[in-house]
């Protein structure tokens, strides 16, 4: 709900600060006085294009600020809010300021953030409905139509979207499945071949360092065979050194009595007898790893170049090569179990279209029912309105299969005919700017819609009729304001009676600058407003009798 307008230096209006109320508010004045600029700067805050002429003349910049109370956490608008890392604390108003130069240029704030005019647009569309002469959006607009008969109808769109949903992801599956089917029966050749080299040569993980480590130490090993044969030498037969040692510890031991050195000279030639074989044995074990085997050095070296040559061919790590056969088979199982997959999918995709197909006919059941309830509802408001030639249809055309969505198989749009006789068509197409504002507020109450703007306006929605039509126009415009915040512009005294709330709009000018105010009226003022609406500028006291009824009336 809007809560409070503050307007500076927008054409005529150089400081403006207005409040409203819930229920119906009435906004009146003399033609001229300034109700379109009034609009105008509301339209601005909620997105419209910024145009540099509403600056008022010997200003730099204009500004329009607006605010609206808390947005239900559950909301659509909440929802938006949120998507776009807008604050909102719980309690606190939705502020809205936008700012335009004289120059050009605009900028937009929504609670101080900083938002693109689409974005604002968005957020105002969701805050504020306005229909008036022009008004080529809210329920003119036939992408809105499904959405309203839906609400009128009380469905909940959940399962249909559910099952459409489904529907396309089986249709995907499917499409893939063959897509898949053919790109492998059309590698099948290469498939197999590729199967059965890799399978023939069988690649093992990490084979590739293994086979290099094992290489590189063979050919170590070749180089260093005639030193190691000659260190080795040092130590094997009688006359090694190895044995001498031994010999030597054996004689020094059948003496080692006569004198305390020799027992010490003992102690250490027999550490140096196992410092001496625990080198030969390592000598030994080195001169085995480092074997120089030509046969082994040429296979090594032909599987490593042949595994290495698979990868390249295959563009894969050499130690991928064994997963890349395991993904090659299964592709090749693949094409053979092909035919089986693609009737399971062909299958499970003609459940789930029936699926869609028969919540989709139930929709356009309850659809069909709560049209012919809507066209009944809207015909009883037509007469009233001075609408009694008019004929109101809502269209439930079925769509073709490539045209179903997630929203059901029927296109929806509102029709109208406002003369006997002729032909149906679109709402915004036909109705003249009186006619079309009456339709709107006949559809209004027919639908009684909610989730929908909780503000509402209508600009002259009494344009061009009187007496009782007017008075069936406030009577129905402020039925509407028990669920919605309702702002009406107005030149009839009928409808400016109904409100729980009247503004009056003046022109002022000193000679040289004209401004333009709005301020609320008390009971007396509303008396006086209404008696000059019903007779002019001289206000009688035959007005003010016949303003008194009006307003007593309500």
């Amino acid at each position: 709900m809007l809560q409070s307008l503050s307007i500076r230096n927008i054409v005529l209006i150089e400081a403006l600060d207005l409040e409203f109320g819930s229920g119906l508010s009435v906004l009146t004045g003399e033609t001229g006085a300034g109700k379109s600029i009034l609009l105008d700067s509301l339209g601005l805050v909620l997105g419209n294009r910024a145009d540099s002429g509403l600056v008022r003349k010997g200003a730099d910049k204009a500004q329009v600020t607006a605010s609206f109370d808390t947005p239900d956490l559950k909301s659509k608008l909440s929802g938006t809010l949120d998507e776009n890392d807008i604050e909102l604390e719980p309690g606190e108003p939705l502020i809205i300021r936008r700012s335009l130069k004289a120059d050009g240029g605009s900028k937009a704030f929504v609670n101080d953030q900083p938002c693109s005019a689409a974005l604002l647009r968005s957020i105002g569309g969701q805050l504020i409905e306005i229909h008036g002469q022009h008004d080529d959006r809210g329920l003119i607009n036939p992408k809105g139509h499904r959405t309203l008969l839906d609400i009128f109808a009380g469905v909940d769109g959940t399962k249909i979207s559910k099952t459409y949903n489904m529907w396309q992801a089986a249709k995907d599956a499917l499409a893939q499945a063959k897509a898949d089917q053919e790109s492998a029966e059309a590698d099948r050749d290469y498939l197999e071949h590729s199967v059965e080299e890799l399978s023939k040569f069988a690649p093992q993980p990490g084979e590739e360092q293994e086979l290099a480590l094992e290489r590189a130490t063979m050919m170590k090993g070749e180089k260093l065979t005639g030193d190691l044969e000659s260190i080795r030498s040092a130590f094997d037969g009688s006359e090694g050194g190895l044995a001498s040692l031994r010999a030597a510890a054996r004689r020094l031991d059948r003496i080692q009595e006569d004198h305390p050195l020799l027992k010490e000279a003992l102690d250490a030639l027999d550490r140096a007898v196992i410092e001496a074989s625990d080198a030969e044995e390592k000598l030994n074990d080195a001169a085995n790893a480092l074997t120089f085997d030509p046969q082994r050095l040429d296979d090594m070296e032909t599987r490593l170049f042949d595994l290495r040559g698979l990868a390249r061919k295959h563009r894969v790590e050499p130690d991928r090569l064994s997963e890349l056969l395991a993904e090659l088979q299964s592709k090749l199982a693949a094409i053979s179990d092909g035919g089986k997959s693609l009737e399971e999918l062909e299958a499970s995709l003609a459940s789930v279209k029936q699926s869609y197909t028969e919540t989709a006919m139930a929709l356009r059941t309850k659809r069909l029912k709560a049209a012919k309830a809507l066209d009944k509802a809207v015909a009883g408001e037509l007469v009233p309105l001075k609408l009694d030639s008019a004929r109101f249809e809502t269209l439930l055309e079925e769509l073709p299969e490539e045209r179903w969505s997630a929203n059901g198989m029927d296109r929806i749009e509102f029709l109208i005919s406002t003369n006997p006789g002729a032909p149906l068509a679109p709402l915004g197409k036909i109705a003249s700017g009186g006619e079309l504002s009456r339709f709107i507020l006949a559809l209004k109450v027919a639908l009684a819609e909610e989730g929908g703007a909780k503000t509402i306006i209508f600009d002259e929605v009494d344009r061009g009729v009187g007496g009782a039509v007017a008075s069936a126009i406030g009577d129905r415009l402020s039925r509407l304001s028990d669920s919605a915040q309702m702002l009406v512009v107005t030149h009839s005294p009928q409808v400016a009676s109904k409100g729980d709330a009247h503004l009056l709009i003046n022109k002022s000018s000193d000679g040289t600058v004209s401004r333009t105010d709005v301020n609320a009226l008390d009971d007396d003022g509303r008396r006086q407003e209404i008696a000059r609406m019903l007779s002019g500028a001289d206000v009688t006291d035959e007005a003010r009798a016949q303003a008194d009824r009006l307003l007593e009336g309500v």
